[in-house]
């Protein structure tokens, strides 16, 4: 289903489907009072549609979890597109994650309806919704029948309606990193009297750690990096620097290509090799780029990988991710690699990749960032992305080759 469909439904049905519903639990609200969190909870779950790179910054919420409620299983509902990573992390046991399809609008309404009344049989104590303003995830939390439901309110500001039957609403704060809102959600489960739900949780700095790890065994990773020197030997003998430069579902998250083109050109002049991830879809920019480039140091890597778990393992084979915000600068985060991420349209203070492995590169403009979630990432540029524009190639490729040049000289001492 396109993304544009998504959002009307989600804007027109949504607000109709969460103000009857809204009706229906004040109705209900009359004639007892709302249930608390059990002693020891069984099943709690935890709503997570959004895209892949959102697993990771939502590590420290898991961990916190399964820290404070040990005997619950943490069920996750997501995209079916998305599981791999939840697989792969091993977030909960494979019989606790649920999916939904939104190939198709047919598709979505079938796994809604199904997924709905699985969690129902499950008798779920509580039901955490880490979507911001979405209506659909919000009336899934209603309908997986959890007497507990934790998310975000839009509080007074207007057109972000999205009922009042969150019976533990935290306000969505945009000037806290995502990660440590997550952990918001975390601390309403028990917290009964305060108002906001927030008010009366912990201090705490932005999480270093993921708190997420894909075991690899040193064979396992000798082996990859061996076959990739021989399926491209023009890295053979070269710290590898990876690029990134699609945009992904939201293409004005994309750096310019001739920035890419003019950074990929320093580092190979320098003597680095460089590599183009990515997707199949993303061969045409990357043969695009190699034809800007024409340096044999410069090679083809979209669709190399067949797997999250084969492109973790290509990130430990290689030196430096330089990237567009997206997915691969988060996965990078449970290897060591070092990360350089371009942010724009969104903010690296909300959304930055976790850990100390990282720098985030920004223009500073006035207009950004411009995606939010009280637009629902709809961007009034029109493709004109003058915040990453002006980032200008050369103070990045002087960047990239301090920190190879630095950690040349780390790994001599």
């Amino acid at each position: 289903m396109k993304l544009q469909t998504q959002r009307w439904i989600d804007r027109w049905v949504g607000q109709l489907l969460c103000a009857v519903v809204s009706a229906w639990v004040h109705f209900k609200g009359c004639f007892g009072k709302p249930r608390g969190l059990a002693a020891k909870p069984r099943h709690i779950l935890v709503i997570l549609l959004s895209e892949m790179g959102s697993i990771v910054l939502a590590g420290p919420m898991f961990a916190a979890l399964r820290r404070n409620y040990p005997g619950a299983a943490i069920h996750v509902l997501q995209l079916k597109k998305n599981q791999e990573v939840s697989r792969l992390l091993g977030l909960t046991q494979a019989e606790c994650l649920h999916a939904l399809d939104d190939g198709s609008g047919l598709s979505l309404i079938r796994d809604i309806l199904r997924v709905s009344l699985a969690l129902r049989r499950i008798k779920l104590d509580a039901v955490i919704d880490c979507e911001l303003f979405s209506r659909v995830s919000a009336l899934l939390s209603f309908a997986c029948g959890a007497p507990l439901r934790v998310g975000f309110t839009a509080h007074t500001q207007e057109g972000l309606y999205r009922g009042s039957f969150i019976n533990r609403a935290i306000p969505y704060n945009p000037y806290q990193h995502i990660s440590k809102q997550f952990l918001s959600l975390v601390d309403a489960l028990d917290d009964v009297a305060a108002t906001p739900r927030n008010k009366t949780a912990p201090i705490r700095s932005l999480p270093t750690d993921p708190e997420l790890s894909v075991p690899f065994e040193t064979d396992e990773l000798q082996s990859y990096h061996a076959q990739v020197m021989r399926d491209h030997s023009a890295l053979a003998g070269r710290k590898v620097v990876l690029l990134y430069a699609g945009g992904g579902i939201l293409p004005e998250r994309a750096w310019p290509v001739q920035h890419y083109a003019r950074l990929a050109q320093g580092l190979c002049q320098s003597g680095y090799a460089v590599g183009l991830i990515g997707l199949k879809d993303d061969a045409t920019l990357a043969r695009s780029l190699i034809a800007q480039v024409s340096n044999a140091a410069c090679v083809d890597l979209t669709g190399y990988t067949r797997s999250i778990r084969e492109l973790l393992m290509l990130f430990h084979a290689c030196d430096l991710l330089i990237t567009n915000d997206g997915g691969p600068g988060h996965f990078a985060t449970l290897t060591p690699i070092q990360t350089m991420v371009f942010f724009g349209p969104e903010t690296g203070r909300l959304y930055g990749p976790l850990g100390q492995r990282n720098q985030v590169l920004e223009s500073g403009l006035a207009c950004s960032p411009c995606l939010s979630a009280y637009n629902h990432r709809l961007t009034f540029c029109d493709g004109d992305n003058q915040c990453l524009q002006r980032i200008a190639p050369d103070p990045v490729l002087a960047d990239a080759l301090a920190y190879l040049r630095r950690d040349s000289v780390a790994t001599v001492a």
